[in-house]
């Protein structure tokens, strides 16, 4: 249990982990039941365990480095069981200016890559890639007009 817990320690220092990776690490390591609940609250008191900082994280990250929306991201912590309330805390760590900034330049340049279809055509596809990348439907639509418009 004691090399067991050095290993899950590492593993949440290397980079930040909300509490169902780390549960998957210990199925992984062999603990089951109480074993893995109690090392789950031992990294939770001794800090290396914080879903809230993981959420804060995870949001600023995708939405940085991969460009994500606020629903993709939100629908990205769901699906890693990560509480409502740091799901709010960690999409309250993206700045508004730097969000309708990403979504006007990604508007842009999809847009302008679709110079050879018709013009209606080409505002639908823009507006679907911006859904994809998990932006709302009506700031994705404020978007493309906003970028039509110019």
């Amino acid at each position: 249990m004691k090399a067991d817990i050095l290993k899950l320690r590492h593993y949440c220092a290397y980079q930040e982990r909300c509490h169902s990776e780390v549960r998957e690490k210990c199925y992984e390591l062999g603990l089951r039941g109480d074993d893995t609940e109690q090392a789950i609250a031992h990294l939770v008191e001794e800090g290396f365990l914080n879903e809230e900082r993981f959420a804060k994280a995870f949001a600023g990250g995708k939405f940085r480095m991969q460009q994500w929306g606020r629903r993709k991201i939100s629908m990205a912590l769901q699906q890693k069981q990560v509480s409502d309330y740091c799901i709010r805390k960690g999409l309250a760590e993206i700045d508004p200016d730097d969000y309708d900034a990403t979504l006007r330049s990604l508007a842009e340049k999809k847009y302008h890559q679709l110079r050879s279809e018709q013009p209606l055509r080409r505002q639908l596809k823009t507006v679907q890639f911006l859904l994809q990348r998990g932006f709302e439907t009506d700031l994705a639509k404020a978007a493309v007009q906003a970028v039509c418009g110019k």
